[in-house]
C-alpha cells in the first residue's frame, strides 16, 4: 500500500507563489507516475500536471502551462508542484496521485493512490 500526504497549501494573493509537496510512504516503488489534480467547489476534479518516474517526462494542463512546474525529488518519493503567478481561478483543493503503470496520463481514473488534499486559496 502507498500513502500520499500533501503539504504547502494556504491562502495567498493573486500573483503570489506557492510550492506544494507530496510525500509518498509505504510501497513507494509502486508509484511510478505521480500527478497533481485539483477540485474547486461545485466542479469536477481536473488534471494539473504529472511526472514520470525518472522525472524526465512531464505534462501539464493548458490552464497552468508556463506558471506551474512539477518536479520530483532525488529520492523519487517526493513530488513538488511549484505554482507561480497564482490566479483566483486556481483556488481549489489540490490532490497528489500515484499510478502503478509507467504510462503518463491525465486521467484521474488511471491513478491508484490519492492523498487527502491540501487547500489552495487565491484572493483577488
Amino acid at each position: 500500500q502507498v500513502q500520499l500526504e500533501e503539504s504547502g497549501g494556504g491562502l495567498v494573493q493573486a500573483g503570489a507563489s506557492l510550492r506544494l509537496a507530496c510525500a509518498a510512504s509505504g510501497r513507494t516503488f509502486s508509484s511510478v507516475v505521480m500527478g497533481w489534480f485539483r477540485q474547486a467547489p461545485g466542479k469536477e476534479r481536473e488534471f494539473v500536471a504529472a511526472i514520470s518516474w525518472s522525472g524526465l517526462i512531464t505534462i501539464c494542463a493548458d490552464s497552468v502551462k508556463g506558471r506551474f512546474t512539477i518536479s520530483r525529488g532525488n529520492a523519487k518519493n517526493t513530488v513538488f508542484l511549484q505554482m507561480n503567478s497564482l490566479k483566483p481561478e486556481d483556488t481549489a483543493v489540490y490532490y497528489c496521485a500515484g499510478r502503478t503503470i509507467s504510462t503518463i496520463t491525465r486521467q484521474a481514473s488511471d491513478y491508484n493512490y490519492w492523498g487527502q488534499g491540501t487547500q489552495v486559496t487565491v484572493s483577488s
